[in-house]
Parts: C-alpha cells; sequence; structure tokens
C-alpha cells in the first residue's frame, strides 16, 4: 500500500543512477532514456534536486547533471523531501477517520509502517545504493 509519486520515484532513481558516477557530467536525455521516463518530467524533478543543492545541472550542449554532495552525506529522505516535501505522517488510511486512534481498525500497523519508512529513508545514505543496486542497471 505504500505509494511514492512518479516524481519522487524518478528522483531516486536519478541520484541511484548519479552515485554510480559522482563525478561524471550525465546529459538528462541520457538519464531519461536510461530510466525510461520523460525528459520533461525529469527536467521538473532535477530543478527541485538543483534547488535543494543535491545536483549540479550545467546548461548547454556539453551539459549535464552530476551529484553536488557526498553520497555519505545525504540520506534517501533528503531526496525525497527535497522532491515531496516532508512527509505527513497518516494516522488513518481513510479522509475521515471513522474510529478513534486508540481503536482503528488497523490497529498499530499504520504506525508502524510510518515509523519503517521513516527510519529506512532517513537511515540509507545516497551511498548505500552503490551497494544496493551497484552498476547493473546503468
Amino acid at each position: 500500500m505504500l505509494k511514492i509519486s512518479e516524481a519522487a520515484s524518478i528522483g531516486l532513481h536519478t541520484m541511484a543512477f548519479l552515485v554510480a558516477y559522482p563525478e561524471k557530467l550525465i546529459p538528462t536525455w541520457e538519464i531519461a532514456q536510461r530510466l525510461a521516463v520523460s525528459e520533461a518530467h525529469l527536467a521538473k524533478v532535477l530543478q527541485r534536486l538543483t534547488k535543494a543543492g543535491l545536483v549540479e545541472s550545467i546548461r548547454g550542449p556539453h551539459g549535464g547533471v552530476k551529484l553536488d554532495v557526498k553520497p555519505k552525506d545525504v540520506s534517501l529522505l533528503e531526496v525525497y523531501e527535497a522532491i515531496e516535501g516532508p512527509i505527513p505522517v497518516s494516522k488513518c488510511l481513510f479522509n475521515t477517520a471513522i474510529c478513534d486512534e486508540k481503536n482503528c481498525i488497523f490497529g498499530n500497523m499504520l504506525n508502524n509502517v510510518n515509523k519503517e519508512v521513516l527510519s529506512y529513508l532517513s537511515k540509507t545514505k545516497l551511498i548505500h545504493l552503490n551497494a544496493i543496486v551497484g552498476r547493473t542497471h546503468v
């Protein structure tokens, strides 16, 4: 049931791609092609990542993007929040709570899932992505 927006997914996957080549300037079209995403949508995501200081963007025929941070210093949570803003902590899956917080029909599951996701995103640094995905995806 965990849902991550397409923009956040593109941002996280882009950062995973860039971690494999930390010093290399990579053209936007190449990232879009490798991730099988729209170059226009990728460009919007890259604007947010650039504004957050996570990537450096260089325009022009020999331009592209590259990491502007040390992969050991940046968490997946920081990448996610650069794109989506702070993660809202939901207490109920429904738009209107139909039960009180003490007696939820889902028990404590939602709270546990929220904690686990936040913990994973905050503890996982970009440097870990190299070990997880390696260069096989690029």
